[in-house]
């Protein structure tokens, strides 16, 4: 658990894809992934977390459904939700949480 909280306490936003192998909508998600961080490059990370190897977290996230999408910037959750994505929504969503903080801030 100690990784997660490394992984998401950064100040680019992160997609996070919870998915199995064994999952064909997950199987689906692969290149829409493959195109979401090929367009956002450095601004963002695109992880990809097996449940089967990581039960753990998965439980204590609560991922029920595959799968499981979620955004997180500077160690907290951003967006939620179950099920296929397309990259065009997904550019979407990260690219409103690259500028969150910065909309924040008061001047």
């Amino acid at each position: 658990m100690s990784k997660f909280g490394e992984l998401i306490e950064t100040r680019i936003p992160v997609l996070l894809d919870f998915y199995a192998e064994w999952d064909e909508a997950c199987k689906g998600m692969h290149p829409v992934l493959r195109d979401v961080a090929s367009v956002l490059g450095d601004k963002a990370r695109v992880i990809k977390i097996d449940v089967d190897k990581n039960k753990e977290l998965a439980e204590a996230l609560r991922v029920k459904d595959l799968p499981t999408l979620m955004i997180y910037k500077d160690g907290e959750m951003k967006w939620r939700q179950s099920g296929e994505q397309d990259a065009d929504t997904l550019i979407g969503l990260v690219k409103e949480n690259m500028f969150s903080s910065i909309m924040n801030y008061e001047l």
